[in-house]
């Protein structure tokens, strides 16, 4: 069977509510909790930008708070990942997840996601990036998602393995990245995999 994502297109950013978390459209109100981790080294040490100061993240969170529609090929979606209080209120942003549409003739998109190291280790990216999955090909119609990853990142390696996606290979010393030539891990899943994998 042959599909396409543009069948779907184009496609808001909504909330979707998991078991613990609230993933929304990130806002320019979510600045200080994004502040939060995109300040801390270990957050961003495999990610492709620096440590932010107070207005960098400000800008930087204002910008991507305009990523809420996939219409063409680059466009993207960007959520944040907000823990709500135990009555449901309005709670921290503790992290966000990133969505691209590389290819819509090809339903081809990629995501990426970022938590606060604080949390590491409580299933909430898991949780989170399941959401994303969910979301990616039953509303876009995606025929592969992929995400790359830096093969020293291990809990995003673990995280890719846990969603069910599989490492389809390694680019070896590929880029110069902060500073030191790094490899790069593609890992992918594809719409039937999916089915099998929830």
């Amino acid at each position: 069977m042959t599909r396409s994502v543009g069948a779907t297109l184009p496609v808001d950013a909504h909330a979707i509510r998991t078991d613990r978390l609230l993933l929304r459209p990130l806002t320019e109100a979510d600045a200080d909790d994004v502040f939060s981790y995109q300040s801390l080294p270990e957050a961003v040490r495999y990610l492709p930008w620096p440590l932010r100061d107070r207005e960098e993240s400000r800008e930087h969170t204002l910008k991507r708070a305009g990523f809420t529609r996939l219409a063409n090929d680059k466009d993207a979606i960007i959520l944040a990942a907000e823990l709500p209080g135990p009555d449901g209120e309005p709670g921290p942003v503790i992290g966000d997840l990133s969505i691209f549409l590389q290819s819509a003739v090809n339903a081809q998109v990629s995501i990426g996601w970022v938590f606060h190291p604080i949390l590491h280790g409580r299933g909430y990216a898991t949780e989170a990036a399941r959401a994303v999955l969910e979301f990616v090909f039953t509303e876009i119609g995606a025929h592969r998602v992929f995400a790359e990853v830096d093969p020293r990142n291990t809990p995003s390696v673990a995280l890719c393995r846990r969603l069910g996606m599989r490492l389809e290979g390694i680019l070896v010393e590929n880029e110069i990245f902060k500073g030191e030539w790094s490899d790069l891990a593609v890992f992918a899943i594809l719409d039937r995999e999916w089915g099998d994998a929830r």
